[in-house]
């Protein structure tokens, strides 16, 4: 479950900067300049027209019309303080990434191309807008795997993606055909830089099997059933074998008496009594190895193996982060619990 709360408390105030902090005209540069070199005065003239038209747009708060007139003027003339508007029209657009882009462009000449003023305004907006990111770096080795995040494709594996995105919840997938897709969904943190690893498995490298109970338990309970019918076999044995004895002495003792009857002295007796008790103990041996069997076998059928599949761990966190907009600036709490 994921709840995004955002408290929009006013932390700093923002007026007006649109105007007052963006840079107005081009000065032609000659080419000992870097951000001039190779660029002809017809192409720096054109893209000052252009400049000046995203310019008044900016004016007029049409920050989408005035992104695409900077980027016009970029493809005749690529120059930081070109890069320094264009950042401050993403700014209003609420693309936080495009933004430390463009103003990382246009400082690295140093102040030269902007002015002292406008390169101090490009460090305290680029630091600011830092604290919104996190870099995050993506790979995966599967061959043919297809990766992505939050829908939008990055590469095909095996590779590498690396680059600055909002802080929060992302969800990052890599698919392939024949293969259980793997997701991620980390929540980055700002300022700092996650490695995410992604690996994707057959549905059969992804299945594991458990039971109830050690698969020696039920198979001992139906062994020890085994043993102890046949230690009642045994006594069943002996039981017969001591009847017989008796039996054979009553005959003999009939014989030899004149009468022909016999009374059976103490030791015949003795005998049918053993024949007896062993009768009785391999009957109670047959139904308790019959019950112990019947056991065993219960609790191997329940105890056979059943596949589960193996998920993803998922891990609670919490993340504040600064927020910098056209009207203000203020805190976004994100929960993942």
């Amino acid at each position: 479950m994921k709840i995004l709360l955002v408290a929009l408390a006013v932390l700093v105030a923002l007026p007006a900067w649109a105007q007052s902090e963006m840079k107005s005209e081009l000065p032609a540069s000659s080419q000992d300049r870097p951000w001039a070199k190779g660029v002809s005065p017809d192409a720096q003239k054109a893209a000052n027209e252009l400049f000046r038209q995203g310019n008044d747009l900016l004016k007029e708060s049409l920050f989408v019309q005035a992104a695409t007139k900077y980027r016009e003027a970029l493809k005749r003339w690529d120059h930081p303080g070109i890069h320094y508007n264009l950042a401050l029209a993403l700014l209003n657009l609420d693309r936080p990434v495009e933004v430390f882009g463009e103003l990382e462009e246009a400082m690295k000449y140093g102040d030269a191309p902007l002015d002292p003023d406008k390169f101090a305004h490009a460090k305290r907006y680029r630091a600011l807008i830092e604290k919104q990111l996190a870099r995050v770096a993506i790979s995966c080795e599967t061959p043919g795997a297809s990766v992505s995040m939050d829908g939008q494709p990055l590469f095909t594996a095996p590779g590498r993606y690396e680059s600055l995105v909002r802080v929060g919840q992302h969800t990052i997938v890599a698919t392939k055909t024949g293969f259980v897709p793997t997701q991620k969904t980390p929540i980055l943190l700002a300022g700092q830089k996650h490695n995410i690893a992604l690996t994707i498995y057959t549905a059969d490298e992804l299945t594991q099997y458990r039971r109830r109970w050690a698969n020696a338990m039920p198979w001992s309970v139906l062994a020890a059933g085994v043993v102890v019918a046949g230690v009642g076999g045994i006594m069943h044995w002996q039981a017969s074998e001591a009847i017989k004895s008796y039996d054979s002495g009553v005959t003999a003792c009939g014989a030899a008496s004149a009468t022909g009857g016999c009374v059976p002295n103490a030791s015949l007796t003795s005998k049918k009594e053993t024949g007896d008790s062993l009768q009785i103990a391999a009957y109670a041996a047959y139904g308790i190895g019959a019950v112990a069997v019947a056991v065993g076998g219960v609790l191997a059928y329940l105890n056979r193996a059943k596949p589960y599949r193996v998920e993803p761990d998922k891990a609670d966190k919490v993340a504040w982060t600064p927020l910098i907009g056209p009207s203000g600036a203020g805190l976004s709490a994100t929960v993942h619990f």
